[in-house]
């Protein structure tokens, strides 16, 4: 079967072309994710919203990049989402705390997932280092870094989901490693 026939079938509602839908790309978009989100259970209603925009977009899909493409970039942009979400809601308990409602904002508590198939770091503490230091990246840092470093991705792949040049993709990708060398020796000069 092609791929437009595929797409034809998802469109005409075809419960068979859904069913293939998700068994092939339910642990890829999951591990997506994962990668951006690293706590299971958000992650897996990440998941769960990807395939629903998928569903409800697929008339949408002009064919102009492969499905595979489109979906990765519908996971990214719902990471993404959640995550300005999650920092917005952040910021507001913060202002709580100022105020005197004192919550509790122990991030370490959120780190869930720490074996993702893309992490491979000694313990969960250095797991969780370092996605506190991804997570202060600005967001096309974070973005391009975590598709490439954690999810193996080309740069060429990285463009057609952001939407932008492979020397763009390169640049973001040098920037966000000098950033997060920073972080992270700031981070350990503190601890030590």
């Amino acid at each position: 079967m092609t791929e437009q026939n595929f797409i034809n079938d998802l469109n005409a509602g075809k419960q068979s072309a859904y069913s293939k839908l998700i068994d092939d790309f339910q642990d890829k978009v999951f591990a997506t994710c994962i990668s951006f989100v690293p706590n299971k259970e958000d992650a897996e209603d990440i998941a769960q919203d990807v395939f629903v925009e998928v569903f409800k977009s697929i008339g949408k899909f002009k064919g102009n990049s492969k499905l595979s493409t489109w979906i990765y970039r519908i996971a990214t942009n719902k990471c993404l989402e959640f995550i300005r979400k999650r920092n917005t809601k952040k910021r507001f308990a913060f202002l709580q705390s100022i105020m005197g409602n004192d919550l509790p904002m122990d991030k370490s508590k959120y780190f869930t997932e720490m074996n993702h198939p893309g992490i491979i770091l000694e313990n969960k503490e250095k797991s969780e280092t370092l996605f506190l230091a991804i997570n202060q990246l600005s967001e096309e840092q974070r973005t391009v870094f975590t598709l490439s470093k954690i999810d193996g991705m080309s740069n060429k792949e990285i463009g057609k989901i952001i939407n932008k040049s492979v020397s763009s993709v390169e640049s973001l990708m040098f920037r966000a490693k000098k950033n997060l060398q920073e972080l992270l020796e700031n981070f350990y000069k503190n601890e030590n």
